[in-house]
């Protein structure tokens, strides 16, 4: 890794080194989460960007004595889980990426990222997350920038600076590796055929420069280009297909703001299947083209779906939905924003009831309005997405043969306070462990959560709860929320204060007595309950197809 800046031209290869883990916190005085705030290492204090020609003419120099002036250092948001997720000083409004893929997918595709962003500080040097690639040229605002990393950002110096207000363009042209990162979770996925994203927690930097943290959600633009024989989708709407020389060239856009976490690209051999939705919306999926009969049946039940989740919260957030069956052994699912991300072998293999298979589709699809359309805005804010998805893939499976979801919230309750002791309460959960940071998709955080939703349904009952969640996602929608936001709205909708009985429910070690059911015993001896009560529920670290995210 360099310790000194670079001039424009020279490429630099992003650094690999974890983050340092966060130790877990306990749970603050007030019993609400402060929101990260910008790191103060970022506000370096300058003056204002010059603009004369001269400036310009010896930007190459001044620009490489600015950056010298002081080391670069990785910074962060100060998200307890994630110290150096994040950047503090921009809001970015847009991302464009084009990717070049070279037709075999252990080779690096040719990419560059164009950022949009408004300053929210004077700055003397934009931090973006980018840790998997070599970074050949910098551009911001069309002008060459020096450029070096820190950790697993990547710390560029526009000549001047940057004042707080303004908008401002960075562009990195850079390779983007679909090889397994070193001692790292995520990012592009080896298909059969191809590539796909899984950048679920930290991962999206591992594939493009960004600002790597679900609180900077942006409206994205994907430009893949593919040798023929190739099918590329990405998240949003089709918006133009290129096809020049042997190659094709395939434009998506998104029509509503996207964590970094939700991006999703797939290259392959492909065939793209097209049907209507619950009031027009328009649906797509993504399978390998010798499954497409096989899989088919599975497909047929999406537009159900949407419309059984229509009633219960209100009409799907985005522009389109469908599902990527991805020829390949991930170990998990996968809400990436409008085209989930799952295991073709789960639909193709025999043996698993069709409940089981379609309450993991609807836990997926559930997340499009909690997760994704309402997204955390910190990682200890997690179980609210996962929470509500575990809480509507339950009601499904009961609905198809399944547990019933009494039965599960009480082998939940059982293995509660196991699950506390282990992985945290389900608002406060432990730091991830070294190099492993999808380690916080814990049990506490999926099956744990919607024990949680459970105690509040009791307590305030079923009126209230139902209208509570149409709420929820109508307020945050396009937008992201904490748990303090919860509590109130939950709270506002109950008509008083429910603050002391949420708390404990959120925060503590030990799990509060069941409303309505002071016959419920936890333990924390593993066992208690045969665990085909709790599959999919809780998400289990080690590689079983069951895990959802």
């Amino acid at each position: 890794m360099p310790t000194a800046p670079h001039v424009p031209t020279a490429p630099v290869p992003a650094a690999s080194v974890p983050a340092a883990p966060v130790p877990a916190s306990d749970r603050p005085a007030s019993g609400r989460p402060s929101v990260p705030g910008p790191s103060a290492r970022a506000l370096v204090p300058r003056g204002r960007r010059r603009r004369t020609s001269a400036a310009l003419l010896a930007s190459a120099v001044s620009v490489c004595l600015l950056a010298a002036s002081a080391p670069a250092t990785p910074l962060g948001i100060g998200d307890r889980l994630f110290l150096h997720l994040g950047n503090p000083g921009y809001d970015v409004a847009s991302y464009d990426l084009a990717l070049s893929y070279p037709g075999t997918n252990d080779k690096a595709l040719q990419a560059t990222t164009t950022i949009v962003a408004r300053l929210t500080a004077d700055l003397d040097r934009i931090n973006l997350d980018f840790a998997h690639g070599t970074v050949r040229s910098v551009e911001v605002d069309g002008a060459p920038a020096a450029f070096t990393t820190a950790g697993e950002d990547l710390v560029i110096t526009p000549e001047g600076g940057l004042d707080a207000g303004e908008r401002t363009r960075v562009t990195v042209r850079h390779t983007s590796d679909p090889a397994p990162a070193e001692g790292r979770d995520g990012g592009w996925v080896r298909t059969a055929d191809g590539l796909a994203m899984a950048n679920q927690a930290d991962a999206a930097h591992l594939v493009f420069p960004c600002n790597d943290h679900p609180s900077d959600k942006a409206m994205f633009t994907f430009r893949i280009t593919t040798p023929e024989g190739h099918t590329a989708v990405a998240n949003g709407r089709p918006a133009g297909v290129d096809r020049t020389r042997g190659a094709t060239t395939w434009t998506y856009r998104t029509l509503h703001p996207m964590a970094t976490e939700l991006a999703q690209v797939s290259i392959g051999r492909s065939t793209v299947l097209h049907r209507t939705g619950p009031q027009g919306l328009p649906l797509r999926d993504v399978v390998p083209t010798k499954h497409r009969e096989g899989l088919e049946p599975w497909l047929a039940r999406t537009p159900d779906q949407i419309a059984w989740m229509e009633a219960r919260v209100g009409r799907y957030p985005f522009e389109t939905y469908g599902l990527l069956m991805a020829d390949a052994s991930t170990g998990f699912a996968l809400e990436t924003q409008t085209l989930s991300l799952f295991e073709r072998d789960l639909f193709t293999e025999p043996g698993a009831p069709a409940w089981y298979v379609e309450s993991i589709m609807m836990h997926e699809l559930a997340h499009q309005w909690f997760g994704n359309s309402v997204s955390p805005r910190t990682w200890s804010d997690l179980w609210l997405g996962e929470g509500h998805a575990t809480w509507y893939e339950a009601l499904y499976a009961q609905e198809r043969s399944g547990p019933s979801l009494d039965a599960r919230m009480k082998a939940a309750y059982e293995e509660s306070d196991r699950w506390r002791a282990q992985g945290g309460p389900p608002a406060a959960p432990k730091a991830p462990e070294p190099g492993q940071k999808i380690s916080i998709f814990r049990p506490n955080v999926y099956a744990g959560a919607a024990l949680v939703l459970y105690a509040l349904r009791e307590e305030i009952g079923r009126t209230a709860f139902e209208r509570l969640q149409r709420l929820w996602v109508t307020h945050h929608r396009n937008g992201t929320a904490t748990t303090a936001d919860f509590v109130r709205l939950a709270s506002d909708v109950a008509g008083r204060d429910l603050t002391e009985f949420l708390e404990p429910w959120l925060y503590d070690s030990r799990t509060p007595p069941m409303p309505g059911h002071p016959d419920w015993k936890s333990t924390t001896e593993p066992g208690s309950r045969s665990t085909e009560l709790l599959a999919p529920m809780a998400h289990r670290p080690g590689g079983s197809r069951e895990q959802t995210r």
